[in-house]
């Protein structure tokens, strides 16, 4: 079965093996979450600064290693770089079979950022590449609904897992085997005009591209950063204030993030109606369930609440891929999308730290303060795309 890209058509397996790149963007860090307890047991000696290490290391090592293969890809070497990466990610996956210390583990989390940070740009990179207009939108639509769905999923078996043996709960990311080796049948299906070889990427390149995408990279930024008082700080408030069973908390996690895929599903029909003005009703979205949430004590109002955010959030996130792609040329595209799905991996590692500087003019014990500070910082948000309306423009 061949599928129109706008520019040609590509078979629905080469399709799907593309697909497959989007589950591993999503499980770095997956396997370490319902272990944490466990290893502070297996490993006494280890410090509570190594059990966080372990945690937020792959993000730390992702960044540098997507903007790396985004400035790669413009040699049009592409393939050769996303097998190795997937390489790399697979035997970090086999290895933490084999880890018996706290120090091998670290070691093992390093390889797999790396991995992850170099496949990471070719998740969306490849469909800028392959597919135009309505297309395009679509496809990264659908990438990020499969990216998504995978982090529900994936976190689902992680815990499994972790039931059996905390060894078992690092598997998930042997998910990474099947996503290898469809990479080797991606070519295989694709009747396309392959981008023109880019120019060599000199820092002159690189500061033209910065400068037609920084906007992108600021708004995804700022949204990812809003959205994650959810996974961050939800579950403080719903213990403190006792609302709902003890596995609410769980619950609504999920949902939030099954919001998020949603919208990725639709997205074409969303723009087409919206067109930019759909950037500004998201961010309204956002800042007012964002808002809402520091006075919610009600499982429906929460819940409610959760999805719009999410789904604000999962109309964002692919919008801000396509306007990327919109803005750069044909072979700057994987580049360009990997300075701006850095910005992701840049949210979560600086989010805890401004809202424990943040938290310091709010009262001690308070879990409301984070939803507060990222209302407000939407509504700024709101106000420079309205002055800046040019940031959205073609």
């Amino acid at each position: 079965m061949k599928i129109k890209t706008g520019i040609g058509t590509i078979t629905l397996f080469s399709l799907i093996a593309i697909y497959s790149l989007s589950v591993v963007t999503s499980l770095p860090g997956l396997a370490i979450s319902p272990i944490l307890g466990d290893l502070q047991h297996i490993f006494k000696d280890a410090s509570d600064m190594k059990l966080q290490l372990l945690e937020s290391l792959p993000s730390f090592v992702i960044i540098p290693f997507i903007l790396l293969a985004g400035k790669l890809s413009i040699s049009n070497r592409k393939y050769e770089i996303l097998i190795a990466g997937l390489g790399i990610f697979v035997i970090s996956s086999l290895l933490y079979f084999t880890a018996h210390s706290m120090n091998m583990l670290l070691i093992y989390s390093v390889l797999l950022g790396i991995g992850a940070g170099i496949v990471i740009p070719f998740s969306t990179g490849l469909i800028a590449d392959f597919f135009q207009g309505d297309q395009r939108i679509r496809q990264l639509g659908i990438v990020s609904a499969v990216s998504n769905l995978s982090l529900v999923l994936a976190t689902l078996l992680a815990g499994f897992l972790a039931g059996i043996s905390w060894k078992y709960a690092f598997g998930v990311y042997c998910i990474s085997i099947i996503s290898f080796i469809l990479s080797f049948f991606i070519r295989k299906g694709i009747d396309v005009p392959l981008p023109a070889r880019a120019p060599k990427a000199t820092g002159e390149i690189q500061k033209s591209t910065l400068k037609k995408i920084w906007p992108m990279m600021f708004l995804y930024l700022t949204a990812t950063f809003i959205v994650l008082a959810i996974p961050f700080n939800l579950s403080l408030l719903i213990s403190k204030y006792h609302i709902g069973s003890s596995d609410y908390s769980g619950t609504i996690i999920s949902l939030f993030f099954l919001a998020i895929m949603v919208p990725g599903l639709f997205i074409k029909q969303i723009a087409n109606k919206w067109g930019d003005k759909i950037f500004f009703f998201s961010f309204i979205a956002l800042m007012g369930s964002i808002a809402i949430f520091a006075f919610a004590r009600h499982t429906t109002t929460l819940t409610l609440i959760t999805l719009i955010a999410g789904g604000a959030y999962g109309i964002l996130q692919p919008l801000i891929y396509d306007k990327t792609s919109v803005k750069t040329s044909h072979g700057e595209g994987t580049f360009a999308l990997s300075l701006v799905m850095s910005m992701n991996y840049l949210a979560i590692i600086i989010y805890p730290f401004i809202m424990k500087i943040a938290g310091v003019a709010f009262p001690s014990g308070s879990v409301i303060y984070p939803f507060i500070i990222n209302a407000l910082l939407c509504a700024g948000i709101l106000i420079l795309i309205y002055k800046k309306q040019q940031w959205l423009a073609d």
